[in-house]
């Protein structure tokens, strides 16, 4: 995200806590959920905020914990992992740049549902708990684009439920995929990457299967020039290949 990228470039390099004063209000006008406010409001919210960046495999918060913050993704990536009860790490979501997340408050909940690890360096704004009710009573905007963003994920996670119910693993890694590249691929070359660090592990996590069914899915198809994958790269050279295979039967 282009604007994201250029408040980053204003804030610092540093893994620390910093005031959000030298930031310009009007770069954040076309982010959810400051879009539908205006300069004055921005403003507002911003001198509330504190900003941290944050190198690739961090916390920033883990479930179960109190839920004393919500945040911003100003720039990078985040994933959203869960814990089974048999202690198996299950990756529910992955949050591009420019989206709310930590808000447990819009669920309901006091502690956080999940943890949030970063998939990339990033750069992350957040608030008190405390100030929610008053965001969104005071900002009509900021209620509106929030459970917008609270409906879009619990669509998602439906649709991951019936997946993982209704689809071989084969369908599920292709639905997978082409959710990724939807949300953060960016073109390459030679097809679309997805723009950030992805491995074969995080994939398996990601659709409930095996870290051997993955590679040798992967590795079929490569050989068919559907795809190409690194260490922790994945490049989809033919979208609709896989479309074709997650609507199959």
């Amino acid at each position: 995200m282009v604007t994201a990228r250029r408040l980053c470039q204003n804030i610092g390099m540093k893994n620390a806590t910093r005031p959000q004063s030298r930031l310009d209000a009007s770069l954040l006008s076309d982010i959810p959920p400051f879009s539908k406010l205006d300069a004055r409001q921005i403003r507002e919210v911003l001198d509330f905020a504190s900003t941290r960046r944050y190198d690739e495999g961090v916390a920033v918060f883990e479930e179960g914990h109190d839920a004393d913050r919500f945040f911003m993704l100003l720039d990078g990536y985040i994933r959203v992992v869960r814990i089974t009860p048999g202690g198996d790490q299950v990756i529910a979501l992955h949050i591009p740049a420019g989206q709310l997340f930590g808000i447990a408050r819009a669920l309901g909940r006091t502690t956080y549902p999940a943890t949030a690890i970063t998939a990339a360096q990033s750069v992350v704004l957040s608030w008190p708990t405390r100030l929610w009710d008053s965001f969104l009573t005071q900002y009509d905007g900021f209620a509106t684009e929030t459970y917008k963003v609270v409906g879009e994920r619990v669509g998602e996670m439906q649709s991951r439920i019936l997946e993982m119910a209704t689809q071989a693993v084969e369908q599920r890694i292709a639905c997978a995929l082409l959710r990724l590249i939807n949300q953060t691929g960016r073109k390459v070359a030679n097809g679309i990457e997805i723009d950030f660090p992805i491995t074969r592990q995080d994939l398996s996590e990601m659709t409930g299967s095996t870290l051997h069914t993955v590679s040798r899915t992967l590795s079929a198809w490569e050989k068919m020039g559907m795809v190409e994958s690194t260490r922790k790269r994945i490049v989809v050279l033919a979208p609709h290949r896989l479309v074709e295979l997650s609507q199959a039967g």
